[in-house]
């Protein structure tokens, strides 16, 4: 027989299923589905301030007395150091230094508390050309449920890496419930949070993720992002200005709740507490209608 003609059948966790168009990604294994918590999947363009937003946000949420666990996916891994005030190994790091046995890792190898109680992993990635951001998330999830320690948890974040189109750094979909896009009031920014809005499309015909909202971050207005969510069936759902002091946490690596108080952070505090407790109560699925790129990028072009 040619091999041409051949064609072998996939393992049954390797199965091909309809994941968008021309898409041949993995079905997830069912046994990975994270059951009792909350799942959000944080995305926006790369250095739009995801992983500021994350980490307050996990503070948020814990500071209203929820568990909470914070999923850093960005082989830079600095997802959580304002909250833990180091970089902490990632997933992958500590799975290598036992030969990727991940029967002999225990969750203080790759689990570390954060400030007020947050719990934050970071899953890293393969070293660049080498792999698939799809496969560390899976392995990372894996790991977690196999120590039980998803089932003492209320709310996860992952924090995903941004300007990433591939089917990989689209896995924690798959985990989310309700996907939130981070973006500025700039051409970029809206650009790619319109390809965002069509990956969480593709996923959510098969998976139970939905669009949760949009964060404005780092924008004193925030027009064009709203003249764009009313085009594409969006909403903003938070709105954080582009204040000194958040550029100056992360130079000391604090989140927004240890910096010295003012009234301008006072009113930044207040604002992720309530998207916190307005995230926890639930939001309704917004049914996204992303543009073609032509179309966005006239839509928001220069006359």
């Amino acid at each position: 027989m040619s091999a041409l003609k051949t064609t072998l059948p996939l393992p049954n966790a390797l199965h091909r299923r309809e994941d968008g168009e021309g898409s041949v990604q993995v079905r997830m294994e069912s046994s990975l589905k994270i059951e009792g918590a909350l799942v959000f999947a944080i995305y926006g363009k790369g250095g739009i301030g995801k992983s500021t937003t994350s980490s307050n946000l996990s503070v948020a949420f814990s500071k209203l007395g929820k568990r909470v666990l914070q999923i850093g996916c960005d082989p830079k891994h600095d997802s959580t150091f304002t909250l833990t005030k180091r970089l902490q190994p990632t997933v992958i790091d500590v799975l290598e230094s036992v030969n990727f046995h991940a029967e002999e890792l225990q969750p203080e190898d790759f689990v570390f508390e954060g400030y007020n109680g947050v719990m934050c992993v970071e899953a890293g990635g393969p070293p660049a050309g080498t792999g698939c951001g799809g496969y560390v998330v899976g392995q990372t999830v894996k790991l977690l449920k196999e120590h039980h320690l998803l089932e003492d948890t209320d709310v996860v974040i992952f924090d995903v890496l941004g300007d990433v189109v591939c089917g990989g750094f689209a896995a924690p979909l798959q985990h989310a419930d309700r996907a939130l896009v981070v973006t500025a009031n700039d051409f970029d920014s809206i650009f790619a949070m319109n390809r965002i809005v069509a990956a969480i499309q593709a996923k959510a015909k098969n998976y139970d993720v939905r669009l949760g909202g949009v964060i404005a971050n780092r924008s004193a207005n925030t027009d064009e992002i709203d003249r764009f969510n009313a085009a594409a069936g969006l909403q903003r759902v938070a709105h954080f200005p582009d204040l000194d002091v958040i550029r100056k946490s992360r130079l000391k690596k604090s989140t927004l709740f240890e910096m010295e108080a003012s009234p301008e952070l006072e009113a930044v505090q207040n604002e992720y507490l309530r998207l916190a407790a307005s995230l926890y109560a639930g939001v309704a699925p917004m049914d996204g209608r992303a543009m073609k790129d032509r179309d966005i990028f006239d839509f928001l072009g220069f006359e």
